[in-house]
């Protein structure tokens, strides 16, 4: 089915038509028509498949049919998701879907001045995409009215349980009224997930498009045992061997972000970094750095992996490999989004072996392995490349962090 043979409003289909968009993915056929008839949902799909899509056109077609030239007070649908970059990201989503629409849409969060929010908030808006801290905020102060709301969303539900939301989601439904529709998007599903859908909704819709490998079959994903000390050349060699792709890098931690990235701007591989520590506003600036292609490489933790939408990641690099098993599918599933390839490497040290047999275990297979003999890998880890470099950076960016130590212990020679 295509989407001109939806009865969507014609503005929506002019706007798909634009984007290129001309048949939907297989979590958005199946929920669409669930949403349009008002259904409560349970939705399950991988990262990358077109989730937001899936809830923002139907959406956006309910509020453009229902809402009239003079705009009533209050907002019609909110949308909670779990940190500030998504938050932006979804908001650009509906802002370009309901382009010539009736319906408007807008993002809060935290790490900004909440005065220009409120600005907007007093003009009144349709869609309220939100992470939970600065929307209770502005509850609070008055500034949030939630007593017409008739949609509610939540987004990369499963993420939201990680970072302890339970209590904010809860919390919320105090101000929603008892009469809504309610929609789960998540990208993985366990008990906890089940308990909160069915205790905010009695019989949910469930929709899972999973296959049995959770990786998208659009990415090669493959490990590289590497020591630890060498993977600074090994990723300087990648970028080498393909000066034109656009490479997202993660590391474990804020200070290897910064100390990965130093290390690649003195062997004149430029690239730039984002984690948590940073202002909302630097954050921004480099997302859009990296999505504009300015910079080609972005170096960055996980605040990154969920859900945000980099377009054109040709590799993704695993500099580090993650400490949860699930965050490994988020991150690789930055590359290959919708229909392109893309390509993932792990680089795994013998202290992390532990950590990528998690990975397998998760993902239910084996990651393939790619091998190197000894005369390839000296190749790679020649200094020639750093021949300048002073030798006290040398061993500071060599020195691991304390008390970082991953996998299974190694016995002590006696």
């Amino acid at each position: 089915m295509r989407f001109s043979q939806y009865h969507f409003v014609d503005e929506i289909k002019h706007n798909l038509e634009k984007l290129g968009f001309k048949k939907p993915t297989d979590i958005q056929y199946k929920c669409i028509p669930n949403i349009l008839r008002g259904e409560d949902l349970l939705a399950i799909a991988q990262t990358g498949t077109g989730k937001t899509a899936a809830f923002a056109i139907p959406i956006i077609h309910i509020l453009h049919s229902k809402l009239n030239t003079k705009r009533e007070d209050g907002i019609k649908c909110v949308v909670m998701v779990p940190t500030r970059e998504l938050a932006i990201q979804i908001n650009g989503v509906f802002q370009t879907l309901a382009k010539n629409t009736r319906v408007n849409s807008f993002s809060v969060f935290g790490g900004v001045e909440q005065g220009p929010q409120i600005a907007k908030l007093e003009k009144g808006i349709d869609i309220l995409i939100t992470t939970p801290g600065r929307m209770f905020d502005l509850v609070s102060q008055g500034f949030i009215k939630l007593n017409r709301v008739e949609l509610l969303v939540l987004d990369e539900a499963d993420h939201m349980l990680e970072r302890g939301f339970i209590k904010d989601i809860k919390d919320l439904l105090r101000f929603l009224p008892r009469k809504r529709q309610t929609l789960f998007f998540s990208a993985t599903i366990d008990d906890e997930i089940k308990n909160l859908a069915y205790t905010l909704t009695p019989n949910p819709i469930r929709i899972q498009v999973s296959p049995k490998d959770p990786v998208s079959k659009n990415v090669d994903h493959s490990v590289i045992f590497v020591d630890m000390d060498d993977k600074r050349f090994f990723l300087e060699r990648m970028v080498n061997e393909n000066p034109d792709s656009k490479i997202l890098v993660f590391v474990r931690t804020k200070v290897r972000c910064e100390r990965v990235q130093k290390a690649m701007e003195r062997v004149g591989v430029k690239s730039i970094f984002m984690h948590g520590g940073k202002e909302q506003q630097d954050r921004m600036e480099t997302l859009n750095a990296f999505r504009s292609g300015e910079a080609m490489m972005l170096i960055a933790t996980d605040v990154s992996a969920r859900g945000i939408d980099i377009p054109d990641v040709d590799f993704v690099v695993n500099y580090d490999l993650p400490d949860h098993p699930e965050a490994y599918v988020h991150r690789v599933g930055r590359t290959g989004r919708g229909t392109k390839k893309g390509f993932a490497y792990s680089f795994c040290d013998k202290d992390e072996v532990g950590l990528l047999t998690a990975v397998e275990e998760y993902i239910g297979k084996k990651v393939k392995v790619r091998s190197l003999d000894k005369d390839d890998y000296k190749e790679i880890t020649d200094l020639t490349a750093t021949k300048n470099m002073d030798l006290k950076q040398i061993l500071i960016e060599l020195t691991p962090e304390p008390n970082k130590r991953y996998g299974k212990k190694k016995a002590k020679k006696k």
